[in-house]
């Protein structure tokens, strides 16, 4: 304790109490909790619960443990310094909180509990005092009553303060777990928009009085394991309907007051998880990431069509799909459209990205729908005259072309068995000139074509990143 200069005591609670200190190496700012029982053996420290969690929790929304000390039989925990807790932080405000800022802070507490859970452990001791914040960065402290998920029931009954304890625990059920820390999170999302209290009970029955007041009395359908409980107890629940969340918290938004709803839900099993929580569409805005950081992640940039690229697409579709012949008098070069551009990641970092490629290929889609037809796919023209289809010019046509008379055919025939082919008497031929890939080399009119057949993919986009 030597290298720590103590300023001032900023805290205190059951189990000890917390002093602003400096170190004196660094100037760095550091919270020491100072607990009030006698350690007499190091092992003994170590075993601590609180500092077994500590030692394994590495979140940045979970306070960090820098040091234990033992001095006297006096055991001291060294922590890094946060400005205040949720309560002073609340209290201190004129103004109540906006739903962006409830949703920021309660995104990272929840986070930090899925974190926590994930890990075997449940707080147990979830209030306004134990969320620490500084500079919009909050964080869970306070682990003295943390348990892990291997530990034996019966568990101990006081846990929390009784503003945020969860019915099982006021109903002294020996077996709980991390809901009860999901329950404490929606009387503190309530807290937040109202600044006050959503179950301020003085007793325990006067706290059971309090919720059934707000969600209703507990029926078999919602709770049958808590009707059990209060059996047991000789607790009778008082009969209350369940109003809506809104006349009480006016300033919460449908999606808020159904998470909160969810949160501080009768049966234990109903509740959700602190993942489910996270995916919430409470939540959804905190998952938005701006266009340029998107691109930047996948490595691929695809703006979308500007107005100028619109017209010249359309421009260029009129020139080579016109009505009744080809603008140039040549075949067409097929050309890849959007829509054969997939990219194989959908997870959802990617999910904004896909709607602009969604854009692209829609327009090609509407392109596709509306452009004329090449003249090979043309129906036959009605009967007007100069058309295919009126037979009268069809029959003009045929009337034009040379007629051969059969003997002359059978005079062909003849010359063509007569013929001999030596293939030493023949002029060696020069191999085609070298032609690019999907182009055509013409040997003369009725010479044979070769056609060099393109790779596969030959309009594939090389992709960088």
């Amino acid at each position: 304790m030597e290298r720590y200069r103590v300023i001032k005591e900023v805290g205190a609670g059951t189990y000890g109490n917390v002093w602003q200190a400096v170190n004196k190496e660094n100037g760095e700012l550091v919270a020491i909790k100072k607990m009030k029982k006698k350690f007499y053996s190091w092992e003994e420290c170590i075993n601590l619960r609180e500092v077994q969690c500590l030692r394994k929790l590495k979140h940045p929304n979970i306070v960090k443990l820098m040091e234990v000390i033992k001095e006297q039989d006096v055991l001291c925990f060294v922590f890094e310094y946060m400005e205040c807790s949720l309560y002073e932080f609340t209290k201190g405000r004129d103004v109540p909180f906006t739903e962006y800022e409830i949703r920021k802070l309660c995104f990272q507490a929840f986070q930090a509990l899925a974190y926590v859970h994930q890990q075997g452990y449940f707080h147990r001791d979830l209030k306004p005092e134990n969320l620490l914040i500084s500079k919009d960065v909050i964080k869970v402290a306070d682990f003295g009553l943390v348990r892990d998920f291997t530990s034996k029931p019966p568990f101990t009954e006081y846990v929390s303060t009784r503003w945020y304890r969860a019915p099982e625990v006021l109903l002294h059920s020996p077996i709980y777990g991390p809901p009860i820390d999901m329950w404490d999170m929606g009387a503190i999302m309530a807290e937040l928009f109202n600044h006050q209290p959503l179950f301020p009970g003085v007793t325990e029955a006067d706290e059971i009085d309090k919720i059934c007041s707000v969600i209703g009395s507990p029926c078999q359908n919602s709770w049958a394991d808590g009707l059990c409980l209060a059996n047991k107890m000789k607790f009778y629940f008082p009969h209350y309907p369940r109003i809506h969340l809104s006349r009480l918290i006016p300033s919460a938004s449908d999606h808020a007051l159904s998470l909160i709803s969810w949160l501080c839900s009768w049966d234990p099993n109903r509740r959700p998880t602190a993942v489910q929580a996270l995916q919430h569409p409470f939540f959804q805005p905190c998952y938005y990431i701006p266009p340029s950081l998107r691109m930047r992640a996948t490595g691929i940039y695809k703006a979308p069509p500007t107005n100028e690229m619109k017209e010249a697409f359309k421009h260029r579709s009129s020139c080579i799909y016109c009505e009744g012949h080809l603008a140039n008098g040549k075949p067409a070069n097929n050309f890849s459209s959007t829509t054969g551009y997939n990219c194989s990641r959908k997870d959802d970092t990617h999910k904004k990205l896909d709607m602009h490629r969604s854009q692209d290929r829609s327009m090609g889609e509407s392109f596709e729908q509306n452009k004329p037809l090449r003249p090979w796919h043309r129906p036959l023209a009605t009967k007007e005259s100069g058309h295919l289809g009126d037979s009268n010019a069809n029959w003009n046509l045929y009337k034009k072309l040379p007629v051969v008379s059969s003997d002359r055919v059978a005079e062909l025939a003849k010359r063509l068995e007569n013929l001999t082919c030596d293939s030493s008497s023949q002029p060696t031929r020069p191999p085609p000139p070298s032609s690019k890939v999907g182009t055509w080399n013409s040997r003369g009119a009725y010479g044979s074509l070769s056609y060099k057949i393109p790779p596969t993919g030959g309009f594939a986009r090389k992709i960088l990143g």
